[in-house]
């Protein structure tokens, strides 16, 4: 990076806020009451971001009669819900290609059930008038090396199969859509994916199901869950107490409560910038008049999507894992990626030189081996939970939380007999084995996406074993 590039990311870079777009919202809604004392309740759930979310008012829907009990340790929609990229996609298995390498007698199910499930969360945002700036265009996912349009070209002829609506384009068509000399093809997907503000989303749900019964807790920390005959207790740091008979543990990457379901998930840092709204001239210099989200076919890849304001929202590439699944909040601050994102933003769209950014953020994401949820549940089916969505759960978290009132309320549906719901992914090693396996698996990816897609020894043993890590 030359003294002059730096000098204007640092530029850039200066006076951003430290906290996520999304979140730093003067309508956001003031904070529910902490739970105080001992109740008994019919269902609590733990966790107040998506999971938790649709959870407590597909239940509460299902047993209207049931007294229904949210608790969060933070804000509504503070973790992941609250600082991911909006993308809310149909897709139930981190993508097509990868559900297909994992439960290929299922995929059709599993595709029609994601479509299902979006157009569901659509339906209810239209209905309710949840305002989250919904729309529902699409997405483009561009090569900017020729190895890449090999996979593009893979995708392309599989997924109308399975009710994508898809079109491959040429290094014009695509800048024709976004203007970046740094394009050398893309596919453009025009179903199966929104773009939504995921904390407005999320506030909504939370107001939905408050308007159905449920009682929400906020600032209410969960520190044990022990099970108590016919019930299942949960105590907090603040000294209240709740039983239910049932439990939705909905913490995804945070700490599970429960032993051996940690070795399922690596608490993985992802990160994003926000641009300063830009005017309609800068409008006019990237086109995306069809406003789809973009994100790039690298195995270590950037996803960036316009606002309703105008601004680009450029994340993702530089995931970081620490020692030991560590999680702390001085982890969602990471200068050095910031500036390594401004210059990827700068080379991908370098018309917008005199572009700032106003806010820079990140937080934890729940990956799974497989990149897609999991299921399970402990104390003879009191306490079920789900996790593993590996930042692709603005959508899929809905479809989770059917499953999961499913199994509360005794449906046996056909969904909860598929092995995607069924087999769990294969559990991580434990430390130190964990990091190194990270170090070298990210070492790998990087190098593969230098050498033309190439996948060295170690990338090709993970795929034999169906593991997997991704940016």
């Amino acid at each position: 990076m030359t003294r002059q590039i730096k000098a204007k990311i640092d530029a850039a870079l200066r006076g951003i806020k430290d906290e996520s777009f999304w979140l730093d919202d003067p309508t956001a809604p003031e904070p529910n009451r902490p739970l105080i004392g001992s109740r008994s309740v019919d269902c609590v759930i733990v966790g107040g971001g998506f999971t938790g979310l649709w959870s407590a008012l597909l239940i509460k829907e299902r047993k209207p009669e049931w007294d229904v009990v949210l608790v969060e340790g933070g804000r509504i929609g503070w973790g992941a819900s609250g600082r991911n990229g909006g993308f809310c996609d149909a897709s139930l298995t981190h993508g097509l290609l990868n559900g297909l390498s994992r439960f290929s007698d299922e995929m059709e199910t599993i595709e029609r059930l994601g479509a299902a499930n979006l157009t569901a969360i659509e339906d209810i945002v239209s209905k309710e008038g949840i305002d989250c700036n919904f729309e529902p265009v699409g997405t483009l996912e561009v090569a900017t090396s020729s190895w890449q349009m090999e996979g593009l070209a893979e995708l392309a002829e599989i997924a109308p199969r399975y009710g994508y609506d898809v079109a491959l384009l040429d290094r014009e068509e695509t800048k024709r859509r976004v203007h970046s000399d740094t394009f050398v093809g893309g596919l453009r997907t025009r179903n199966r994916c929104s773009m939504v503000n995921p904390a407005k989303l999320a506030w909504g749900i939370a107001d939905l199901a408050q308007s159905h019964g449920v009682e929400i807790f906020e600032g209410t920390t969960v520190q044990d869950v022990s099970e108590l005959g016919s019930v299942v207790e949960l105590t907090t740091t603040g000294s209240a107490s709740i039983r239910a008979p049932h439990v939705v543990l909905a913490t995804n990457a945070y700490r599970p409560l429960l032993p051996g379901i940690q070795t399922f998930i690596l608490p993985v840092y992802d990160y994003a910038i926000m641009s300063e709204p830009l005017d309609a001239k800068q409008m006019e210099s990237v086109g995306w008049l069809g406003r789809e989200g973009v994100s790039d076919a690298g195995n270590l890849f950037h996803y960036y999507r316009l606002t309703a304001d105008n601004r680009i929202l450029f994340g993702g590439y530089d995931a970081i894992y620490h020692y030991g699944n560590s999680m702390s909040a001085k982890y969602r601050q990471r200068p050095a990626t910031f500036a390594l994102l401004a210059e990827h933003f700068f080379s991908t769209f370098p018309q917008l030189t005199d572009v700032g950014f106003t806010h820079g953020w990140g937080g934890a994401i729940d990956t799974s081996s497989r990149f897609s949820m999991f299921f399970g549940a402990r104390f003879r089916n009191k306490v079920h939970y789900v996790a593993g969505f590996t930042g692709l759960g603005v959508g899929a978290t809905r479809f989770a939380a059917s499953v999961i009132r499913d199994r509360i309320v005794g449906d046996n549906t056909k969904e909860s007999g598929m092995s995607f719901v069924k087999r769990k992914p294969i559990p991580f090693p434990p430390e130190p084995f964990r990091s190194a396996v990270v170090r070298l698996t990210r070492y790998s990816l990087m190098t593969a996406d230098r050498n033309e897609g190439k996948r060295n020894a170690w990338l090709r043993l993970l795929d034999q074993m169906g593991v997997g890590f991704d940016s």
